[in-house]
């Protein structure tokens, strides 16, 4: 099996009281996780926490996981207490209440933020209907008082992993891979 490395991978102390990492924004449908010196139980979600009972991967070894990519170019931004972004017609948006999403890619970066939460899909249809095409983000972005041009900018389905060793530290590394050939 061929791994070909995509985007910045990162790495943290694993010890026996769980830890996460920052925000990764997914841009593959495979996790490598490499455990060094140390195995680590791990787990991966929107806020995870690590438990003896979470996938495990022994000291000194890799596992690749699957994850779920979301991504939608946004074509405007409501500012507010909560943020609404305005995908293209005819879309939808591939995020559900509960995911976790950063803004990214802009040229504009004040209304680019990570790893917030979606707390409604506006799926109205019929005439001025919205058909899926926004979603309210929790973020502030009250302060921004710019117009929203930018047509580069992405949000991108945000997770974290979590880890903990059984005994002793270790560090754990994280990068999303593409895979060829037979796993």
């Amino acid at each position: 099996m061929a791994l070909k490395p995509v985007g910045i991978g990162t790495s943290f102390v694993t010890t026996v009281t769980s830890a996460k990492s920052a925000a990764i924004s997914v841009q593959s449908d495979t996790i490598r996780l490499t455990a060094l010196t140390s195995g680590a139980n791990v787990a991966i979600g929107t806020e995870p926490t690590a438990d003896a009972i979470d996938f495990f991967v022994p000291a000194g070894s890799s596992e690749t996981l699957a994850l779920s990519p979301a991504s939608q170019r946004v074509v405007g931004v409501t500012t507010g207490a909560t943020t609404i972004l305005h995908f293209p017609e005819g879309t939808g948006s591939p995020f559900d209440v509960g995911d976790y999403l950063s803004l990214i890619g802009g040229t504009q970066s004040d209304f680019n933020f990570t790893h917030k939460g979606v707390i409604s899909v506006n799926t109205t249809s019929n005439v001025g209907g919205f058909f899926s095409t926004r979603i309210t983000v929790d973020h502030d972005s009250s302060a921004v008082t710019a117009t929203f041009t930018d047509k580069d900018c992405v949000a991108r389905k945000s997770i974290k992993v979590a880890a903990r060793t059984s005994s002793g530290t270790g560090v754990l590394y994280i990068h999303q891979v593409q895979t060829s050939g037979q796993a």
